[in-house]
């Protein structure tokens, strides 16, 4: 497998997060599991990935904290992969790729599925950006500034 450069330290935000979440397949490993797929077989069924890809993706998804393992809930012997809060996280991410992908894919027929609220069973409204007034914000209206310089902790023992 070819080594990618590591984003870890990269000063952008954006940078840092496709560094944790890693490739597509990382991405569609956590689609199935917001989808509710939990074991390995039933993701390589899913994806068709090759039994090694897919534990290289588990593996490092699970050293950058995304998921876990648990015990299966079947009381097999088994383990099951869980998102963690950090993995949970991403859902707005995943919701935001959907909608851009029907907005502006060049066949949105062959999309098969619509997100809905599972309560009301309604379309998922189109996530947006607000500012802190609460006026909807367009790339046009945002712009990038350094953040204040963190302070430094004392490197004093304590007295």
């Amino acid at each position: 497998m070819v080594r990618r450069t590591s984003l870890e330290g990269d000063s952008c935000p954006i940078a840092r997060a496709l560094d944790a979440i890693g490739d597509w397949w990382s991405l569609l490993i956590i689609r199935e599991l917001f989808l509710g797929p939990r074991r390995f077989g039933e993701f390589q069924k899913k994806l068709g990935l090759a039994k090694n890809i897919l534990s290289t993706r588990l593996r490092v998804l699970i050293e950058r904290g995304i998921l876990a393992t648990a015990p299966a809930s079947d009381g097999s012997g088994y383990h099951e992969y869980v998102l963690t809060p950090k993995g949970r996280g991403l859902f707005p991410v995943m919701v935001a790729l959907r909608q851009w992908s029907e907005e502006f894919d060049d066949r949105p027929e062959q999309i098969a599925t619509l997100l809905v609220d599972r309560q009301k069973g309604k379309p998922v409204r189109t996530l947006a950006l607000y500012s802190q007034d609460g006026r909807l914000l367009t790339v046009d209206d945002t712009t990038l500034k350094p953040k204040p310089a963190a302070k430094k902790q004392s490197q004093r023992a304590p007295a």
